[in-house]
This record gives structure tokens, C-alpha cells and sequence, in this order.
């Protein structure tokens, strides 16, 4: 049993509108996810967590990267996305890949995953709880990506807040405000972090290692 449907009214549109393209991803974000899964490091047999999932579009990168003895586990609060990202699953004929319906903050979770992959999911990412709830489920030393929007401060990005703040607003009611430092929630869990900025600051790609915990007693 799932808790309420807290898919806001444009992504329930947008989930109906590309249902029946499966395999449906913006021409120009596909450069973006694959440089950030490369960072994930990821081998064969490797158990890969992809919290925010969407319609799956990471799913081919990171089936590619685990091979037939991986997994891949796809997290989606919204029922409507997360529809689409198993209809992707299924023209594929992807065995090892499995998309769970749920809330990042409160979800449970089974075993443990080499590796964290957060892509244009803020509301996970930049969210305290979800982060709490989800980092235990990662090996020491695993790799962790995020890409996302965050506020600019070049002079050629400024005006563009105005209109991704707006846009935020339209966003799951989980999300936290737009900030300058989206990672900020991360930044002290992880070891040889970095970060790369795009389209005029208004964009961001950041990752590094979940640091070493350290033992009680």
C-alpha cells in the first residue's frame, strides 16, 4: 500500500503525454546522464540505486554498466512516472532492473548498492530525510551522482532564476527550495567531492564518495 499520489498536475500530464514512447529522453540531456553515470564507476554485477527515477531514463546506461548478473532499483514517488519507467523496462525485455513506487524520506529498502545515482530529483537530493533514509542502503566508499537546478550567480544565469523558481513551485510538494548549493545536504557525507556547472550556473552535476562510518565504541 502506497501512500497518497503526490504527482503534481504537469508531471501527470507529461507522464501521459510520452506513455506511449517508452524510450522517450530529451536529445540534450543524454550527454549529461551518461557523464554522470560514468562517475558511478559502475561494474559488472555491480547494485546500482536510482532514487528519483522518472520514466527510466538512466535505465539503458546503467543496465549497460551492471550487465545480466546486476541490479538496478528504481525509486519513483510518482505513480505516473513511475508507470512509464516500467512500460520502459518492458519494451526492453529488462530482467534485472525493478521500480519501486515510494517516498525517498520514508521508504524501506533491502540490502546494499555500490552506488546512488539522483538525476533532476531535488526532492530527494536536497532533502535531509530522504538523504538519512537512503545513505545507510550504500556501501562505504560508494559512489553517489546528482545533477539538477540550482540558482545562478552569473550575470548571463541571474535572470533565469526568476523563471526556475517559478518552475520549482510546480514541482512535488517534497521539494525543498531552489538553492545556490542543491548538494549542500550531501556535501560533508562525501569524500573527493566535485562539481561542474552548466548553462550559465543555472545547472548543476556534483559527485564523490560516501565517506567511511565511523564505528561506535
Amino acid at each position: 500500500m502506497g501512500g497518497p499520489d503526490l504527482t503534481p498536475p504537469y508531471a501527470r500530464f507529461l507522464g501521459r503525454l510520452i506513455r506511449p514512447f517508452p524510450n522517450w529522453d530529451p536529445f540534450f540531456i543524454k550527454p549529461l546522464r551518461q557523464r554522470a553515470l560514468r562517475t558511478l564507476e559502475l561494474k559488472e554485477g555491480s547494485r546500482v540505486l536510482d532514487a528519483g527515477c522518472g520514466a527510466g531514463g538512466s535505465f539503458p546506461y546503467l543496465v549497460e554498466a551492471v550487465g545480466t548478473t546486476g541490479e538496478v532499483v528504481g525509486v519513483e514517488i510518482s505513480p505516473e512516472m513511475a508507470t512509464n519507467a516500467r512500460r520502459r523496462v518492458e519494451a526492453n525485455g529488462w530482467k534485472n532492473i525493478h521500480v519501486i513506487v515510494g517516498d525517498a524520506r520514508s521508504m524501506r529498502l533491502s540490502g546494499v548498492f555500490d552506488g546512488l545515482v539522483m538525476f533532476a530529483a531535488p526532492d530527494v537530493y536536497a532533502s535531509e530525510e530522504a538523504i538519512s533514509n537512503l545513505l545507510p542502503h550504500l556501501k562505504e566508499g560508494g559512489r553517489i551522482v546528482l545533477f539538477g537546478a540550482k540558482l545562478s550567480q552569473h550575470r548571463a544565469g541571474v535572470m533565469l532564476n526568476i523563471v526556475f523558481r517559478a518552475l520549482m513551485k510546480l514541482s512535488f510538494s517534497s521539494t525543498p527550495k531552489l538553492s545556490h548549493e542543491p548538494w549542500a545536504v550531501l556535501k560533508n557525507r562525501l569524500v573527493d567531492v566535485q562539481v561542474r556547472e552548466y548553462f550559465f550556473g543555472c545547472m548543476f552535476l556534483a559527485w564523490g564518495s560516501l565517506k567511511h562510518r565511523v564505528s561506535e565504541g
